[in-house]
């Protein structure tokens, strides 16, 4: 299985950064019993949080949906640093709860969250099909526009 994701995020042109650390007294993840909880992730790209503001004034659905892109590929990133690099040990991504700075007659936060939906089911399979719930909120840490944290099953 593992191969076959790593395959599929070649497929995709998805390189995993390294596991983002902390920036306050949290961890990254938690283990409990098989399963495993991701903190929120934003959508870091080099280094920085690469969408900033809110939906609905400051950012376009689109530029949103690549930000919850990014905020998946941090949540893979994360899960490979807990597996110790193994991500065949993924059973199935029980939930995500994504989070979207919008303004507040902005509706559509389902539709930013597809782009991390879209992204885990096409780099997990059949495991990445998942519950989830997409909020919005008045505003995220370090004005980022989307957060999302994760539920995982273990082998």
């Amino acid at each position: 299985m593992s191969a076959e994701i790593e395959t599929r995020l070649t497929e995709l042109g998805i390189v995993l950064p390294q596991a983002v650390a902390p920036v306050a007294n949290y961890v990254p993840y938690v283990f409990s019993g098989s399963m495993l909880y991701i903190s929120g992730q934003l959508p870091m790209e080099s280094g920085k949080v690469a969408v900033v503001g809110h939906v609905g004034k400051d950012v376009d659905v689109e530029t949103a949906q690549k930000a919850a892109e990014l905020c998946a590929i941090n949540i893979l990133a994360q899960a490979k640093a807990a597996l110790d690099g193994d991500l065949g040990r993924i059973r199935r991504l029980v939930k995500i709860n994504g989070f979207v700075a919008s303004v507040p007659d902005f509706v559509e936060q389902h539709l930013v969250i597809n782009g991390a939906s879209n992204l885990l089911a096409n780099v997990l399979g059949e495991a990445g099909r998942h519950a989830r719930a997409a909020v919005g909120m008045a505003s995220l840490p370090f004005n980022a526009a989307v957060e999302i944290d994760a539920i995982l099953e273990i082998a």
